[in-house]
Order: structure tokens, then C-alpha cells, then sequence
């Protein structure tokens, strides 16, 4: 026993306006709904409008529909006895030889349906009554989470461990309706008059539990994430790649919890309101930003602006002989070896300490452009220069 297939596609089509009476998927539902009783469509209430009742219970001759985007699961005492994820009309026969069970279709769900059919499938008896329930097959969207304190994780970009308070969101999907029937769904969702079973419900415990997990396996996404090279180990790439960071909140749920394997569930994409990193985090990525602008390409343009920097505070300090002395330091291998040599009688070479104005704070930035041109000129090695830099950056 099991459907007979009476249209594919769309259910708006000519057949589907001849059936007077069938089941169909209820209105006004939730978009974080995930499972729910089929409900009929009469002649009284008209197409498309639903009534209440214990009408998930369909036995011979009874019409369904399936619209895009939903599938549809018939149970006898908890056990899956049809599966349909193809959007059509359909027949239950409890005596044709020739009707179905499974109608996957091309469907995403075609490839992995047939194993888990094969382990939950029940036949039942001809006379039995069978219990017809939707499942979602679309992105379920809104699944909150947030930590109420910080989590913590090793980052390979700042080579220190990290610690942030973050909330978001993530849209997830049922990859296998039987795996997430008979493996996650508590009995009282796939029974008689079922309630439906909606993830933003506070007092869905299941829902709960996927929050709880979700939240426990965040310090394992950040960490897989930050640690990726393919990902280029930046934090602050994480809230603009929600697909990237997605793939490694579900591994690390996978990894916990088993999510695709033991439940039929999978996170599609996240998205992440707020990230705030701890004091200490905050100080290093304000250091970090710093070490940057002084890499690469950048280099040239902070060594010129420290130079014009230099230059007018020469030029303020001590007026034309500031300024011979700061072109003679630059000269000299950056200003930063070997003292520059005046010239002139031993009198003026007393004196001109004197003469001088008080030394000024030097500028961190001003003074890495210049280890970074002594580096380039071959006068310094690069252990010198990592040194300097840190030395320069308080690290």
C-alpha cells in the first residue's frame, strides 16, 4: 500500500481544482515551523481555506497535496509508512499493487532518503489508519543564539588566545525527514491532533536543546574558522562571510552533536549582530592594526608621512640647523646609528647642547618607518626589525 501520483508540480493545476475535498498544509503557519499535521480542504470550507479537527488521519482513498517546499510523512504508531518530498497531487490506496511509498523525485532529499527509508520503513496493515504530517524542506529561519559571557578560543592570526561576547542568528534546513521524525521529534508532535512543532517556541524542549548545543559549540566555530588559512585567519571577516562561517558552526555542531548524521539537520547561513571582545582583546587588535598599516605595500606611505613629520618638527625645533641635522640623521642609516658630527670649533660643539630645545616624545609610527627602510637597505636583519617593532608597539 501506499500513493498513487496523480499530478506532479504545481498544486494550483486542473486536477487539483476537481478534488472537492483533501489535505493540505495549514495557513497562517509560523516560518520556523518545522513539522505539522496535514488538515483538510472541503467543499464547505473552500479551496484553499482549512478546518480543525483530527484530520491528519487519512486511510483509503484519501487526497493529499504537496506543495513546493514541503514534504509530507505518514506514521503508524511512530513508524514512517509513506514519504513524499515531490510537489504534486497524490492517492493513498491501502490495496494497489502498483502505489508507492517513496516519491523523492530529483528533490535535493533523492539521494538520502532511500537509505533512511529502508531503516524506518513500516508497512502496517490494509485496515490501518495512517497519520499524515508536513515537514519543512525550506531554510528555517531566526534560530537565535548569544553567550551570556565570553568564550574563549586560540587565534592563529594574533597567536593568543581571544575572548568576545557574540549574538546572531542562523537559518538551518531538514536534510532528512525520517532521521529528524524518528530520531529527534518528540512523540507528542507525531500523534493524533499533534501541536506543531516550531523551533522559536519557548516551550519546545527540543528547540531549546538546538540552542543550547549551537551555543556550546560557538568557541569551536571561531577557533575552526580564525585557524583557516582558506579563510585568511582574520576575525573580522567572520560577520561579512555567512556562508564561511556557517560551514564551520555546523562541523563543530556536527562534531558535538551530530547533527546531519543522528538528527537529519544542517545550518545553511549565520548571521552575526554584534561581536565584543574583551579589554585585553580590544588592546591587541588596536596593536595589530597598527603592525599593519606598517606592512607591505603601506610601508612607503607611512615612511614618507613620518618623514614630513620629522621634517617640520626639525625645522620648528631649531630652524635651518634642525633641519641640516634631520636630513643628516635621515642620511645616516635613518637618523637611528651612529650620532651625526658638527662641524666648526670645539666652543661651538660645547655649546650647542644648549642651544638646543628640549628632546620631544618621539612618535612609535614615525620611528617604525624607519627600521622598516634600515630593514629594506640591508642594515638591520629581520629579527632586529621584529624586535624594534615590538619594542616600538609597547608589545
Amino acid at each position: 500500500m501506499g500513493f498513487i501520483q496523480a499530478f506532479k508540480g504545481a498544486v494550483g493545476g486542473m486536477l487539483a481544482d476537481q478534488w472537492k475535498d483533501f489535505l493540505t498544509v495549514p495557513n497562517g503557519l509560523p516560518q520556523t515551523a518545522a513539522l505539522f499535521p496535514a488538515v483538510p480542504s472541503g467543499t464547505n470550507a473552500g479551496r484553499g481555506s482549512n478546518t480543525r479537527g483530527s484530520e491528519n488521519v487519512i486511510s483509503n482513498g484519501s487526497k493529499i497535496l504537496v506543495p513546493q517546499g514541503y514534504g509530507l510523512i505518514t506514521v503508524v504508531d511512530g513508524r514512517a509508512t509513506g514519504l513524499i518530498t515531490e510537489a504534486g497531487g497524490y492517492e493513498f490506496s491501502d490495496q494497489s499493487p502498483d502505489a508507492q511509498s517513496v516519491f523523492a523525485g530529483d528533490s535535493m532529499l533523492a539521494s538520502t532518503v532511500g537509505t533512511s527509508w529502508e531503516r524506518f520503513k513500516f508497512g502496517g496493515r490494509p485496515s490501518s489508519q495512517q497519520l499524515a504530517f508536513y515537514v519543512s524542506l525550506k531554510e528555517i529561519p531566526d534560530n537565535k543564539f548569544g553567550t551570556q559571557s565570553e568564550i574563549y578560543w586560540d587565534d592563529a592570526y594574533l597567536n593568543t588566545q581571544v575572548g568576545a561576547v557574540c549574538r546572531g542568528s542562523y537559518t538551518m534546513r531538514i536534510i532528512d525527514p525520517l532521521l529528524f521524525v524518528h530520531n529527534f521529534v518528540p512523540a507528542t508532535f507525531i500523534s493524533a491532533n499533534a501541536p506543531v512543532f516550531d523551533f522559536s517556541d519557548p516551550d519546545n524542549s527540543a528547540g531549546s536543546q538546538l540552542f543550547r548545543e549551537v551555543v556550546g559549540s560557538l568557541a569551536a566555530a571561531f577557533s575552526r574558522y580564525t585557524n583557516d588559512p582558506d579563510k585568511g585567519n582574520r576575525i573580522s571577516r567572520i560577520q561579512g562571510d555567512s556562508v564561511g562561517f556557517a560551514q564551520s558552526l555546523s562541523a563543530a555542531v556536527e562534531e558535538g552533536y551530530r547533527w546531519s548524521s543522528d538528527r537529519g539537520l544542517a545550518i545553511v547561513k549565520t548571521a552575526i549582530v554584534s561581536i565584543e571582545y574583551d579589554q585585553r582583546t580590544r588592546e591587541l587588535l588596536v596593536d595589530v592594526q597598527k603592525a599593519d598599516a606598517l606592512s607591505g605595500a603601506r610601508s612607503q606611505s607611512f615612511l614618507n608621512q613620518a618623514t614630513a613629520r620629522g621634517v617640520q618638527s626639525a625645522g620648528e625645533n631649531g630652524g635651518g640647523a634642525g633641519l641640516a641635522m634631520f636630513g643628516a640623521g635621515m642620511g645616516a642609516a635613518g637618523g637611528l646609528v651612529n650620532p651625526v658630527e658638527q662641524s666648526g670649533p670645539p666652543a661651538q660643539q660645547q655649546a650647542a647642547p644648549q642651544q638646543q630645545a628640549a628632546p620631544q616624545q618621539e612618535d612609535p609610527v614615525a620611528k617604525l618607518g624607519q627600521y622598516k627602510q634600515m630593514l629594506e637597505q640591508g642594515l638591520i636583519t629581520d629579527e632586529d626589525y621584529e624586535a624594534a617593532k615590538k619594542a616600538a608597539l609597547g608589545l
